[in-house]
């Protein structure tokens, strides 16, 4: 029997075991993770060279495809290719730093999300939010849509047809891995990403190192073609054209957010760990990007058809890779393209990392509905990742997997949330010049990183809104008029519950005595209740109307999802029990100053209908004949936006005690969420 004087049972959330089905998703999803267990953060955060693999793929995967649209983008004009790889490997530094202060303002995690709100606005973080959302679908879609096609550059041309097919399948197999965990997926993905990264260096420093005769000649050259370019088509023709290409290869740098809006996955100290993470991401990105693209102008790579430019440029190098009748050369760009598709993946895994954090908080602002927040039992938000999955799969079957229009898409988002998040950075450091050591030569970084992003990203509207660009457009709008509709929602339904619980928790309240002894064996009036008070006595008040003197035990029932935000830090499980405590020892006190035998049982899980059944069961043991009770939200107008919005908890836990044999009576109580109502 829960002890009367302490009031509150806490309960384990250890979850039971169910039937074959359950068992067979368990073998399948893995074992589910106690939220309350020490080790479990532990378990679930991330090293800085696992966070570089799982964070840093996607800006890493990049080279596969962004230095290749930048070149493709110089058409002959191939001598601008050496200022462009340069370019390139300074802009990759550029960014990075740019994202190393977000990391030191905003530890908790969020990136480009929490700074535009924080710094800008709630209206511009869910611009940023909202851009971010769309940008890691595409995340998704363009990395399985460039790994296949790295794949199917060595394979026969009539395989072609089973592209779709494969594309598929490879979104099917990473949606599984990350409904399984983090670590997990990052961990099987790991040999891949390190054999991307030891090929593609040796095979750049070999490229560079065939041609070192070249190198003198190299710059002298270039400077010769350019004047005489600029002597054909002027130096605003010059600079245009190379700007033009240095836009459409703005897809190399992105991916470099990730960790900044990731950093509460990271081992403490956490703001260290980043800036490692991104130091990594840095130097790796841009030596091979910038690599990639020397390459390309010291090979005089070109254009073959159904093949990438990576994979013509590294046929070349390895073409007399010829030893005893065996092609060598052409088994170990198959293995360096197999390796590419495999990076791709890890990309596309990164998309399923950040994607559901940003999801997640935009949830718990309100811009989404709440259950974007909440974790599975393997602690991943799972409805976040299957999101993530269902809109990269429309958007593979609408663009028919084409990396080029996929490019077009993506771009455009990831420097609307790089000029948003630098924009911020630039607003913080002028707001506090003058307080911040070194403020003068962070402003100017984060100055010079949003005139670099705002100008790609002006360059890629102007040269790619007629060829596809306006669709991101119009999807990233409609997210941000959908999020606007939710969040009105939300907020009307707090405003009525936040007067309600006004009114019913300032009932008067009888002298505090002592605590009436339970009636162990005796039934019980069992109350589920939220955080929110009004509701619970609302509950409370109506049972001891229509039943008036029929209980002489009154138990409070109150389970917490443990949701992406507590999971933020080490002691954020541990708060949200104590709050829930907090909360229904406020029910039981109630009911001791006016006579009433009462506890609470408190549980934090990672399902509340899962959590609030396993305690039914335990009090039906000590309390036979319970009958149980629960307040439900009715609204006038209901609709679609108020099911998706809200989860109907009561019904759910309604239907699984009756399963059980038991009864739980719902006490509705209409709520008014139409605009302006009160």
């Amino acid at each position: 029997m829960p002890d009367p004087h302490a009031d509150l049972s806490v309960v384990s959330a250890q979850p039971s075991e169910g039937g074959a089905w359950d068992r067979l998703r368990r073998r399948v999803f893995g074992p589910p993770r106690d939220p309350t267990a020490p080790e479990t953060r532990h378990h679930i955060t991330l090293i800085a060279f696992l966070a570089w693999i799982g964070l840093g793929a996607d800006g890493l995967s990049s080279a596969c495809y962004g230095p290749e649209e930048a070149f493709k983008a110089l058409g002959s004009n191939t001598a601008l290719g050496l200022y462009l790889a340069l370019a390139t490997a300074a802009t990759v530094f550029i960014i990075a730093i740019g994202y190393n202060q977000v990391i030191e303002l905003f530890p908790s995690g969020g990136g480009g999300y929490k700074v535009a709100t924080k710094l800008l606005g709630r209206h511009a973080g869910l611009v940023s939010g909202a851009a971010l959302v769309v940008d890691y679908v595409l995340t998704v879609a363009i990395s399985i849509s460039a790994a296949v096609d790295a794949i199917f550059s060595f394979l026969p041309v009539d395989t072609t047809g089973l592209r779709v097919a494969a594309i598929v399948l490879l979104l099917a197999v990473l949606t599984l891995l990350n409904l399984r965990g983090m670590k997990e997926s990052i961990k099987i993905l790991m040999p891949v990403f390190i054999g991307f990264v030891l090929t593609h260096a040796f095979l750049i420093l070999y490229g560079i190192g065939l041609h070192w005769r070249h190198l003198d000649t190299l710059y002298p050259a270039t400077t010769a073609d350019v004047s005489h370019l600029s002597g054909s088509i002027g130096l605003f023709g010059v600079i245009a054209l190379f700007l033009r290409a240095y836009a459409l290869g703005g897809g190399t740098y992105t991916g470099i957010e990730a960790v900044s809006n990731s950093v509460h996955l990271l081992k403490e100290p956490r703001v260290t760990t980043g800036k490692w993470t991104m130091f990594y991401m840095a130097l790796s990105l841009s030596f091979i990007a910038g690599g990639i693209i020397l390459l390309y102008l010291l090979w005089n790579a070109h254009s073959v058809p159904d093949k990438t430019l990576n994979a013509v440029v590294f046929a070349a190098i390895t073409s007399h890779w010829q030893w005893g009748g065996w092609d060598l050369g052409t088994m170990f760009v198959t293995s360096v393209l197999i390796l590419e598709a495999g990076l791709l993946l890890v990309a596309a895994n990164t998309g399923f990392l950040a994607g559901p954090m940003v999801l997640a908080n935009m949830a718990v602002d309100n811009w989404l509905p709440t259950r974007f927040s909440y974790l599975s039992e393997r602690l991943v938000t799972k409805n976040g990742v299957l999101l993530m999955a269902v809109a990269a799969f429309i958007i593979l079957m609408w663009t028919d997997g084409s990396v080029a229009t996929l490019v077009v898409l993506y771009s455009m988002n990831v420097f609307l949330t790089f000029s948003l998040s630098l924009l911020g950075m630039c607003v913080y450091w002028w707001r506090n010049r003058g307080v911040e050591p070194g403020w003068p030569w962070r402003l100017l970084l984060s100055a010079c990183g949003l005139v670099t992003a705002a100008g790609i990203l002006v360059a890629v509207v102007l040269e790619k809104f007629d060829e596809g660009g306006w669709v991101t457009a119009v999807v990233t709008g409609s997210l941000i008029a959908f999020c606007l509709v939710v969040h009105r929602h939300y907020e009307q339904v707090k405003r009525q519950l936040a007067a309600l619980d006004e009114i019913l928790t300032q009932l008067p309240e009888s002298p505090p005595g002592a605590a009436p002894e339970l009636y162990e064996g005796e039934p019980a009036a069992v109350f589920f209740v939220s955080r929110h008070r009004g509701v619970g006595m609302h509950t409370l008040l109506n049972v001891q109307r229509l039943f008036p003197g029929h209980f002489r035990n009154y138990l409070f029932v109150s389970v917490a999802e443990v949701d992406s935000n507590a999971m933020k830090g080490d002691a954020g499980v541990s708060n949200l029990q104590e709050a829930v405590q907090a909360d229904l020892q406020k029910y039981v006190d109630f009911c001791h100053a006016n006579g009433l035998a009462a506890a609470g049982y408190a549980r934090v899980a990672t399902d509340i209908v899962d959590g609030a059944v396993q305690l039914a069961t335990q009090i039906l043991e000590k309390f036979p004949g319970s009958v149980f009770f629960a307040g439900s939200l009715t609204f006038k107008n209901e609709n679609w936006l108020t099911r998706m919005l809200h989860n109907y908890t009561a019904q759910a836990l309604q239907r699984r005690l009756h399963l059980m044999g038991a009864n739980l009576m719902i006490f509705p109580m209409l709520v008014d969420a139409r605009p302006g109502a009160h």
